[in-house]
């Protein structure tokens, strides 16, 4: 044993101890050797008392090396803790026994060990792998100096009728046992090689020093044949007394978790949620079984203890800064909706003054989301069409009055509780907007079961990723969506949209069809055996775009999501009887909440630029509509095909009194262009985010008057970004000043005119939390009572908020950080180019501005710019306050899959680092 080959682990920390055993595996009397890392002696010579201990215990094959990063961070004189890291017996440097040891006899060891050391509260107890249940076991025997529970990829519980995975079957299979685990390192070599960060060969030598040669490998194999593949198994009791134990631990608890695991998938997470339903969770995207070598995990861990461990040693709730609880952002107060029921536009009084930045009051008042809808089924507008889809013939190919729309609700609930769908439910709905899916979201609505949702334009992997993150209990989908659930493992009971055939069901595993449940739903009584869900119950998990990473998903509680229907309205002025073409999905389904007729036209709305002028005019004229929703690429298209319109589509779209677009920034051009389209209408360009929609509004009237006052100078902070008008219904909006480094370090709001910083928002509306994803939903909380976006921009003189781009966007030189869009919109003004965008080149500091350009007509190849091209580019930035260094051309910008609208700068980035250094620029 030679501790200092272990690269970042202090050989101080390294000792051993004899301990006598307890265990039934043991001889009465007998003594056993423990090697540990432990950094209590550290502490002890620096005069530090620990606030208490970390009682780490590893899996196989690793052993206490796994911990060195926990050790290192326990010793901060700041917040120290004693890090204990144990090798279990006949495993890393502790004794090789020569007994087969059962997970009740480890259990038992561990706890002879902590006697031995003297360990008394408070103890957390961290695990990993099998590691992890032993650590539980311990806690559960412990309990007088419990503390708190952490957890990183394992698995307490192997479900009924369910192989274990594939890894270990193989692992326990006869023929490979032995010569796998003990008399081969190849059990150590595939285990190594599951970090998603190649381990440093020093690295991996410290991994593989305590099991060199087949003698010091036995427990590596006893260990794996220890495994409760099914209820004959010896541990299995064991197991089973933990597990169900488990649910009994009422101490705080956090999950730390790889998705991209062989072994202990998500599925093993969900059930550890269901048992520790306190803890709070924190999935790494691209992370795996090693998560400890793949992440930071000691960061998060004592950012844990620190908001949860009392100055008294005693552990208290989180802050509310930290992780709000359901409920934290509440409706507005009842006085403040009219009480004749009807919702009038947003009056210019509610837009909170400069310097007003207290977070929202909040409130008590509730609707349910579809209570409009109700409201109307049982009135004298019951017989009228309530939602409709368009056929690519130009006819409606279906549509429901408000009657049956909510006798087809309420029956397929029924079904759908009678199938096993239950409050808090996970139901991943895979259904193209349109009259299905609006069904199908409301009746699990009512039953309190959640909803997730997540389009497909995501691309298949972005898809993937979300629904397997979100581990659904039922998926109901198309044909495409459940093939897809099938190849790609999704989990969940599969519900199809139609009835199909035997065949059919079988190769796709479907149980039954949304068709069939209605069926069985259908009866006198259905509404009265619906349960009631709760204002404060979850609701829905909706995915973000992805444009800034993977996609993640938005949990919102009942109260919140009626909220955004109350929102939408009072701002909007969309009231009962409004007919909305709905081109953007979020509106498809948010039509019925607010009593608008709903209809959605022929398009594929994964791809917003394939809705075509003739088929929002046949959508328009199908339900004389009043109100249009579709994003900027989906007007693109629409004014590219317009030439393709007949005098009555003319005519419908003339009659259109509303048009919204958003998802990305909105042109005022762009708008100009689709006034002559729409001559009525008012324009809107809501912004917001999947997050909180909507967050400000502003008219094509207002953005003309801001950009006026921009140019005149007339207004102190008008210009630089886009101007998203005011806060809506409700809302308030403040930003935390931007630092040189292009982080907004500060925790105090402000709305001072020309403050550049992250954008912040409170509203009745906001998303209760990012679902799994305990940290980052941390990091946008931290200022007490507003969300922070991760969007950058500032106020004007006017109450006016400008959007500069994204955090993770800003470039960082010297000295300096530059947002974006400003100088976007400057070479965008210039003849001959079309979309522009800024990013940064080099190391973050020290980095480059560097402008990509789409040139009209488009370059054939991406790469450096005409000379000429780039002096007036240049030119154009320097005007808005930013030196630009490089110019590249490209014949498009990448987008983001989703809303083919919203430049990809992380993507663009990485091409122009590697086109400035000399690579071949190819396509970014």
């Amino acid at each position: 044993m030679v501790a200092a080959d272990w690269p970042g682990a202090d050989p101080a920390w390294s000792r051993e101890l004899d301990v006598p055993s307890s265990s039934a595996a043991d001889e009465p009397g007998t003594v056993r050797r423990w090697h540990l890392l432990d950094n209590g002696a550290e502490l002890a010579l620096r005069g530090l008392t620990p606030e208490g201990t970390l009682l780490c215990v590893h899996g196989n094959p690793t052993w206490s090396y796994l911990w060195r990063s926990l050790l290192a961070a326990g010793s901060n004189p700041a917040r120290p803790w004693r890090v204990v890291a144990v090798d279990q017996l006949d495993m890393g440097f502790s004794e090789r026994t020569g007994t087969f040891r059962r997970l009740a006899d480890r259990i038992t060891d561990l706890g002879d060990l902590t006697a031995a050391l003297g360990l008394d509260g408070p103890v957390v107890t961290v695990g990993h792998d099998w590691g992890g249940v032993i650590s539980l076991g311990w806690a559960l025997s412990h309990r007088d100096q419990l503390a708190g529970v952490v957890l990183t990829n394992t698995a307490v519980h192997q479900p009924d009728g369910t192989p274990i995975p594939p890894a270990l079957r193989l692992a326990l299979h006869p023929a490979v046992h032995r010569w796998g685990t003990t008399t081969t390192p190849a059990f150590l070599q595939v285990t190594h090689a599951l970090a998603r960060r190649q381990l440093a060969p020093a690295v991996r030598a410290a991994f593989r020093a305590p099991y060199r040669g087949a003698g010091r490998r036995t427990g590596v194999g006893n260990f794996v044949a220890d495994i409760p593949a099914d209820a004959s198994h010896p541990s299995y009791p064991a197991l089973t007394r933990v597990a169900e134990g488990v649910r009994g631990l009422d101490v705080p608890a956090l999950m730390l978790w790889g998705p991209r695991d062989p072994i202990f998938s998500d599925r093993y997470l969900k059930d550890l949620i269901g048992r520790l339903p306190q803890a709070r969770v924190h999935r790494f995207e691209g992370a795996g079984h090693l998560l400890a070598e793949d992440r930071d995990i000691a960061s998060p861990i004592f950012d844990w203890l620190a908001d949860s461990l009392g100055p008294n040693g005693q552990f208290t709730p989180h802050p509310e800064a930290t992780a709000p609880p359901n409920g934290q952002f509440t409706p507005r107060p009842e006085a403040t909706r009219p009480p004749n029921g009807q919702f009038t536009p947003h009056p210019e009084a509610t837009a909170p003054p400069n310097g007003q930045l207290t977070p929202h009051p909040g409130g008590a008042a509730w609707e349910p989301l579809w209570a409009p809808l109700t409201s109307l089924a049982s009135g004298t507008a019951a017989g009228d069409t309530a939602v409709a889809e368009m056929a690519a013939d130009r006819h409606t190919a279906r549509s429901l009055s408000w009657s049956d729309l909510e006798d087809s609700i309420t029956h397929l609930a029924a079904g759908l509780h009678d199938a096993g769908v239950r409050s808090g439910s996970r139901v991943s709905l895979m259904v193209p907007p349109g009259v299905d899916l609006t069904v199908v979201l409301y009746a699990c609505l009512r039953l309190g079961a959640v909803v997730v949702v997540a389009d497909a334009g995501l691309g298949t992997r972005g898809l993937s990723r979300a629904v397997k993150g979100a581990t659904p209990d039922f998926l109901i989908g198309i044909d495409r969506a459940l093939a897809a659930a099938a190849a790609l493992g999704w989990s969940g009971r599969r519900i199809s949209v139609r009835d199909l055939p035997a065949a059919r069901r079988r190769i796709l595993r479907v149980e039954t069809s949304l068709d069939e449940l209605t069926r069985c739903g259908a009866s006198a009584e259905a509404a009265d055996r619906l349960p009631a869900p709760a204002p404060d119950d979850p609701a829905a998990v909706l995915f973000t775009s992805g444009s800034t990473g993977p996609a993640k998903g938005v949990l919102y509680t009942h109260r919140q999501l009626a909220a955004t229907r109350d929102t939408v309205a009072a701002t909007l002025g969309i009231r009962p009887g409004a007919r909305l073409v709905a081109g953007f999905a979020p509106f498809a389904l948010l039509g019925p909440a607010l009593g608008a007729v709903s209809v959605t036209p022929a398009m594929d709305v994964t791809l917003p630029r394939t809705l075509t002028a003739r088929a929002l005019a046949d959508a328009a004229a199908a339900i004389d509509a009043t109100v249009v929703f579709a994003s900027p690429a989906a007007l693109r298209n629409v004014l590219a095909t317009a030439s393709g319109l007949d005098p009555a589509g003319q005519a419908a779209l003339a009659r259109v009194e509303l048009l919204l677009s958003a998802g990305a920034p909105v042109p005022a051009a762009l708008l100009e262009e689709v006034q002559r389209l729409v001559p009525a209408a008012s324009l809107h360009t809501p912004y917001g985010m999947t997050e909180a929609l909507p967050v400000t509004d502003i008219s094509l009237d207002e953005i003309r008057a801001a950009e006026a006052d921009a140019a005149a100078g007339t207004v102190a902070g008008a210009g630089n970004g886009v101007c998203v008008g005011r806060p809506v219904h409700g809302a308030r909006a403040a930003v935390v000043p931007l630092a040189a480094d292009g982080t907004a370090p500060g925790d105090s709001p402000v709305t001072d005119p020309g403050v550049t910083g992250e954008i912040l928002v409170s509203a009745p509306h906001v998303k209760d939390s990012y679902d799994r994803l305990w940290l980052t939903q941390r990091e946008s909380v931290r200022t007490p009572g507003w969300h922070r976006t991760g969007d950058v921009g500032h106020f004007d003189a006017a109450g006016r908020l400008w959007v500069e781009g994204r955090l993770a966007h800003v470039v960082t030189t010297p000295g300096a950080a530059v947002t974006p869009v400003g100088a976007e919109q400057a070479i965008e003004q210039l003849d001959g180019v079309g979309l522009a965008a800024v990013v940064g080149v080099g190391p973050a500091g020290t980095q480059a501005v560097a402008a990509a350009v789409e040139t009209e007509p488009p370059v054939r190849r991406a790469g450096p710019a005409a000379p000429e091209l780039a002096g007036r580019v240049r030119a154009a930035a320097r005007g808005s306050g930013v030196e630009v260094s490089a110019v590249l051309t490209v014949p498009s910008q990448p987008t983001d899959i989703r809303h083919n609208a919203k430049i990809d700068r992380t993507r663009l980035a990485r091409w122009a680092t590697r086109v400035l250094a000399g690579g071949r620029p190819g396509t970014p």
